[in-house]
């Protein structure tokens, strides 16, 4: 896995990408996220920030890898499950008119926070977790002049969460960057 990403962004890097196309900038936002097919479970509200790198490989199509922390779960009655992730979505854009792109790729994850706590702080360690996520993303996103870009997406898991039982993530996020390029 770690080879395919990293052969992406030599490709990015490298391959057949103009100058004028590059992107390179930060972005942060906000995640609504839940778990699928686990009862007694509503939204969890969290931030998701980090680093985009991305380009045009002709006028229509471009791709783009990031690296996000992710703030992820679910709230229960009596308290939340919080998943925090380090998340690597690759991404094909679509340009469809001006800045306007459609979205599509999938996304791998490592759990770096894992932790359930009841509504009196206390923490609760019998929720085992799965420590790495497979995920689809699909969105939309315009590139506003100047290098602002803003993006929404929805990210639908394809692996389950608890290493026992069924669950996945389920996150719509809503981002704003900023591109250096």
């Amino acid at each position: 896995m770690k080879k395919i990403i990293l052969g992406i962004f030599a490709l990015l890097l490298f391959g057949n990408v103009s100058a004028q196309g590059l992107d390179l900038g930060v972005k942060a936002g906000v995640n609504f996220a839940n778990i699928t097919d686990a009862s007694g479970l509503s939204n969890r509200t969290g931030f998701v920030a980090g680093v985009f790198l991305g380009g045009k490989l002709n006028d229509n199509i471009g791709i783009q890898g990031e690296l996000l922390y992710s703030q992820q779960g679910a709230e229960f009655e009596l308290g939340d499950f919080n998943l925090d992730y380090v998340n690597v979505p690759i991404l094909l854009k679509y340009y469809v008119k001006n800045g306007l792109n459609l979205q599509l790729g999938p996304q791998f994850g490592v759990i770096v926070n894992d932790e359930a706590r009841t509504v009196v702080g206390e923490v609760i360690d019998d929720i085992a977790t799965n420590d790495f996520d497979i995920a689809g993303v699909v969105g939309i996103g315009y590139d506003i002049p100047l290098g602002l870009r803003v993006s929404g997406r929805y990210q639908f898991g394809l692996s389950d969460v608890p290493e026992m039982g069924k669950g996945k993530n389920s996150v719509v996020t809503l981002a704003l960057g900023y591109s250096f390029l």
